[in-house]
């Protein structure tokens, strides 16, 4: 007998069930909207027995009670998860950062790119800030293209927005990347009415401050949902078998098994197909730099 059965035997047994999706949760409180309407529901007492964390995304069955209150009867199986930031049923990672003020930094945004890619999520990258781009930007912008959905916005200029809201239509996506780079300005440009709360880059910190303190999914005008996160400066790798990492780096994945040796790791090797293309400029030196690097940490996190 699976979950999916149970849940559609439930909802066929009972006018009463309703299903929706958790837009918010605040200490022990459930925001659900069931596409209409917005219900405030607590747990059933199983849940809690049970430990399961109920995150922003996920799709769950209610029973109404008084008013718009309500209980969670249960959970439905998630199609994707992610940790950080907690979040469920994604369709597509927005990863956001900014052009300057503060600096991108390409070692953290590959960390996300890896961790979108583990967790099977479409991942977008958002470059912000246009009108602030120099040349030095313009260029890493032009690295991340070669592989990756890239769209380049200025929440303040306004351009880029339309392509950005034509990608998030429909769909269930997550902002993610640093504090200070413009996550809710952009989505108070998109959607004006939100008047999430931004702050402006620290001067003499020359780094963001943290304005969105918790996940939650908001509707867009246009259709879709969007989940606006904690920004944060760092980043782990996942729990990553060193052989796995090559896989999680699109330019380094096509050349599987072109390589002499068949568990090539691209790194002192000889008959290596992907240094040979670094070498050729087929791939870009500092994106291999990069891969080096998380080759590195993940070899010796496994010698403890």
């Amino acid at each position: 007998m699976t979950k999916n059965w149970l849940v559609n035997k439930l909802l066929t047994n009972s006018e009463n069930l309703i299903e929706g999706v958790v837009l918010r949760a605040y200490s022990g409180h459930y925001y659900v909207h069931d596409g209409k309407e917005e219900w405030e529901c607590s747990l059933r007492g199983r849940f809690r027995h049970e430990k399961q964390q109920v995150l922003a995304g996920d799709r769950v069955v209610l029973r109404p009670g008084c008013g718009r209150f309500g209980v969670i009867e249960q959970v439905l199986p998630r199609r994707t998860t992610l940790v950080r930031p907690p979040v469920a049923n994604v369709d597509q990672a927005v990863i956001v950062f900014a052009a300057r003020e503060p600096d991108p930094n390409p070692g953290l945004m590959d960390r996300f790119l890896i961790m979108a890619s583990i967790n099977g999520v479409d991942p977008l990258i958002c470059f912000n800030k246009a009108d602030l781009t120099k040349d030095g930007q313009i260029d890493l912008i032009s690295r991340y293209r070669e592989n990756y959905r890239v769209v380049v916005t200025s929440a303040k200029t306004g351009e880029g927005l339309d392509l950005l809201r034509e990608a998030l239509q429909g769909k269930v996506s997550v902002f993610a990347g640093p504090s200070g780079v413009g996550k809710s300005t952009i989505l108070n440009a998109l959607h004006p009415a939100l008047s999430l709360k931004t702050a402006e880059l620290s001067l003499k910190l020359k780094r963001g401050r943290h304005t969105t303190r918790h996940v939650e999914l908001i509707a867009l005008p246009q259709g879709g949902l969007v989940a606006d996160t904690p920004g944060f400066s760092s980043l782990d790798l996942p729990d990553l078998k060193p052989e796995e990492l090559p896989g999680h780096f699109p330019e380094i994945d096509v050349y599987l098994g072109k390589c002499y040796f068949n568990r090539c790791l691209h790194d002192r090797e000889p008959g290596c197909a992907v240094k040979s293309a670094v070498e050729s400029g087929l791939i870009d030196q500092a994106r291999y730099l990069q891969y080096l690097g998380f080759l590195k940490e993940l070899r010796e996190r496994r010698r403890y």
